[in-house]
């Protein structure tokens, strides 16, 4: 059977919602979503769709709008745009099985049609513009469409073909992606092409999908190795795998990250503190997954990017979730590689080769009742948080000055989390 899919994609999502929720029409107004309280430079999360028409990008700051502009600025609200995003998905759940949609982002959905279209007597386009239809009665969001062959070309067609589109759903299968987009500049509008493979390419004089594709195999896969598979296919307009392979996917090891980038420059004693914080917040996620890890690592960015960014890992003597053994690793190699005395930004810290929690085991010098006890009492607060919010209980070094825990708790993606 011939596949159709399609990548539904909602317009300039946060501030359509804001419009939404306000009763405007987003193709006639200029908001935009920002948190004024992050001041003048703050960054513009979204804005509406009729200010990008008049010349205004994305991502700019609100320093960088024209002031001849009057426009509404939203503060983020983040818990507001994840119930919309459910929303969304339960419209299409109306039309199709959970089994057949794959949610890509928050505002960003891949959709596999094909057993839909007789069922309901239309064509690809007929369905994606009922889909996209309904979302708009229901929820006044905008949206666009990309249909294709596969799961790539449905994404391109959403990325680019359906930019030009007057009805906003944009077609390609391979015969049309080789006429319409082999030649396209730059080639990091294609997905999966980032500015990094981009220098790679242009190294040898590649700057299309077309040269991707006349390029000799053996080149590409000295320059990119086994990820030249992937880009040889998406130059041909190919991409074998399905929602069904998504779904099924098991990766052969996981992992638990975080990372924050801090509100100001932090000493070494106040970036400890936050570190501190984020590996009792590692500890405790691990522990609500039912998981432990093998090793934890940290990183450390410093302001300006000067030094360059600095950070280790170390492996446990046994696998674990327990904090008390976590903090003295994450002590340690903060000591150890962290710079003194220079501003820090960003802090980071992972737990690898994650494993179900039945896999523990216990050494010689293993105390294993004060495990026990530190495990339900961890088990106790994780408890009360999940029924209580996250800042029910409190560590007393959260509290201390430059702790980022209580603040961070309160937020979504980095963002007010109302």
């Amino acid at each position: 059977m011939d596949k159709r899919y399609f990548c539904i994609d909602m317009k300039c999502f946060y501030a359509s919602v804001e419009c939404a929720e306000r009763r405007l029409d987003p193709f006639e107004t200029d908001l935009v979503v920002a948190d004024v309280e992050r001041g003048k430079n703050a960054l513009c999360l979204a804005i509406s769709p009729h200010m990008k028409a008049l010349g205004v990008k994305n991502r700019c700051r609100l320093s960088e709008i024209p002031k001849s502009i009057k426009y509404i600025i939203a503060k983020p609200r983040m818990k507001k745009y994840v119930d919309y995003a459910a929303d969304i998905y339960d419209v299409y759940l109306d039309y199709v099985s959970g089994d057949d949609i794959h949610v890509y982002s928050i505002d960003e959905s891949f959709i596999d049609a094909s057993p839909y279209l007789a069922r309901y007597r239309t064509d690809a386009h007929g369905f994606a513009r009922l889909l996209i239809n309904k979302v708009a009665e229901r929820l006044r969001i905008p949206s666009t469409a990309g249909i294709g062959t596969n799961l790539y070309l449905a994404k391109i067609a959403l990325d680019i073909t359906a930019k030009h589109a007057p009805c906003h759903i944009g077609y390609l299968d391979e015969e049309s992606y080789k006429k319409t987009i082999w030649d396209h500049r730059p080639i990091t509008d294609l997905w999966q092409i980032s500015v990094g493979t981009a220098a790679r390419l242009g190294h040898y004089g590649i700057y299309d999908m077309r040269g991707v594709a006349n390029a000799p195999e053996e080149l590409l896969y000295k320059a990119f190795g086994i990820n030249a598979e992937l880009l040889i296919d998406h130059a041909w307009g190919r991409e074998p795998c399905t929602i069904a392979d998504i779904k099924s996917y098991k990766p052969s090891s996981r992992s638990v990250s975080s990372s924050q980038i801090l509100f100001e420059d932090y000493s070494y004693e106040k970036a400890l503190l936050v570190m501190r914080e984020m590996a009792l917040g590692g500890a405790q996620e691990l522990m609500r997954r039912k998981v432990i890890a093998s090793s934890v690592g940290i990183g450390v960015s410093y302001s300006g990017g000067n030094p360059p960014s600095s950070g280790a890992s170390m492996a446990f003597s046994q696998p674990t979730s327990l904090y008390s053994v976590i903090r003295p690793a994450v002590d340690e190699l903060f000591a150890r590689t962290t710079h003194r005395g220079v501003p820090i930004r960003r802090l980071a810290i992972s737990f690898g080769s994650v494993m179900d929690e039945g896999c523990e085991g216990y050494d010689l010098f293993t105390d294993r009742e004060a495990m026990e006890r530190e495990r339900l009492l961890e088990h106790t607060v994780l408890g009360i948080k999940d029924k209580f919010g996250k800042n029910a209980v409190l560590r007393g070094f959260d509290l201390e000055e430059g702790a980022t825990a209580m603040i961070r708790n309160k937020l979504i993606g980095g963002h007010n989390g109302e």
